[in-house]
Order: structure tokens, then sequence, then C-alpha cells
């Protein structure tokens, strides 16, 4: 059994062909799904999926490059729904930070300011964080431990390898590997994983996008979370079914699913 602790079943990409595509996963092992609420414009789909589908779980929150509808989401609503199990995708990415050094950092200060709601809200409501870290590490970091979101811990989703963040297992956090972990320029995740305690892994698709090697090009779907399971087992030299076995209870223990 494999969880996907995060696919964006919800785009659009999916519309046409979704039963088939969780058919696929399903008889490759993949029995539990949860939908990282990304963007509030498609989270009335995942709500729509996930009441029609036992298996699927939603998550609710804003994208660092979504930020301007952060204060336009009902964010109640949406959390006091059963299969909500976590707050996010949330987090700061400073990948496509542009303008003048000032704009950069008016932009940095807002993420910031958005980042540490999300972390009150999981808090005030006891639901872990699905985080989004990109060339922000050191600040991701200090948020975390300032406003103590290992009070319910989350996990680092598409983990980027960075050493600074391994820390954050002692903290409640968990770290989301996929199909990155099959390029031929991840040196430093292949490297890392090793150093990530067993207790702490997650499988995930980040589906439909970072499609896992030989697909790469193409769409991705959570049946590829089996790829990750076989190449994490491969590079960990433990079994598949182990690694299966261990980021499922890991999945179920963060999730409470």
């Amino acid at each position: 059994m494999i969880i996907d602790t995060h696919i964006h079943l919800d785009d659009e990409r999916y519309r046409d062909d979704l039963n088939e595509v969780l058919n696929r996963a399903r008889e490759g092992g993949v029995k539990k799904f949860i939908i990282p609420g990304a963007d509030p414009k498609t989270l009335k789909r995942a709500v729509e999926i996930v009441e029609e589908n036992d298996d699927i779980y939603f998550s609710v929150g804003v994208h660092p490059y979504d930020l301007d509808s952060f204060d336009e989401l009902d964010f109640e609503k949406y959390i006091s729904h059963e299969k909500c199990v976590a707050i996010g995708e949330c987090g700061l990415d400073y990948f496509r930070l542009e303008g003048t050094d000032e704009e950069k950092e008016l932009e940095k200060q807002k993420q910031k300011r958005v980042f540490v709601s999300h972390i009150e809200l999981a808090k005030k409501y006891q639901k872990p964080l699905i985080l989004h870290i990109r060339n922000a590490s050191s600040d991701s970091k200090s948020l975390i431990l300032e406003h103590n979101a290992g009070e319910v811990g989350g996990v680092l989703h598409c983990f980027n390898a960075d050493d600074e963040l391994l820390s954050l297992a002692d903290n409640g956090f968990y770290f989301g590997i996929g199909g990155v972990l099959t390029f031929k320029n991840a040196k430093k995740l292949v490297n890392i994983l090793p150093k990530i305690p067993s207790e702490k892994l997650l499988i995930e698709t980040d589906g439909p996008y970072l499609t896992p090697t030989p697909h790469r090009g193409q769409r991705n779907e959570p049946f590829y979370t089996t790829i990750v399971a076989s190449k994490m087992a491969e590079l960990l030299n433990i079994s598949e079914e182990n690694i299966k076995e261990l980021t499922t209870e890991n999945a179920k223990k963060l999730f409470h699913i």
C-alpha cells in the first residue's frame, strides 16, 4: 500500500480522465490520496472529488505564488470539512522574485506574513502543515521555530535536500520525496536521503508536475509513486515492501487517516 501525500487531482489536466487515473493507481497499490490546497480557485473541485471518493482527502492553503488569494479564502469553511487533514500548501518561495532589491524584500515580507498566518491557523485547528520551501530554507526554518510550528508538525513537500532543514525532523516534520529522486541531476537528494530518519519519510507525486524518469515530459499521476518507492528502496538498500509499509504508516500518523 502507498499513500500519495501530495497530488493535485483538482488540476484541469485530470478532469477528462480522473477515474482512469485513480483506478490505475489503486490497481498499482496506491490506496489513499491527499490533494494539497494550493489554489483557492480549485478548492471547490477538490471538495467535489473527496466527497465522491472515500480514499481521497484534502488540505486548505495558499501557495506562495497565489498570495493575493489569501484574504479571500474562507478557511473555516474548508477546515471544518471532515476530510480536511492539513493546512497548506504554504510557505516561502524566493525562486521567482523579480524587480528591485526593495521590491524583492517587500515580496519576501508579504510571503512571511502569509506563512505565519498559515502556521497560526494550523495551531488553532490542530492540523499539520504542508510546506512549500524553495530557495528560502533559512527564513523558513526561522519562522517555523519562532512560531512553534512543531506543535502541529507537518511535511516539507518536495524536500529540497537542504541539510539545514534536516533538524526539523526533531520538531515533528516529515520529508516528502517524489519523482525528483529519479532525475539524473538529483545528486543532492540522493545523498541526503539516507540522513532522513526512516520514520519521517513520505512518498508523493506532486502530479501533474515532476514526473519521474522514465516518464519525464508526460503528465505525472499517482501510479508513479510506485517508481519513487522502488528508487527509495534501491538507494536505502531495503525492500520495496518495507518502504511502502513504513511511508504508509508515517502518512497515517501525520495526517490521521
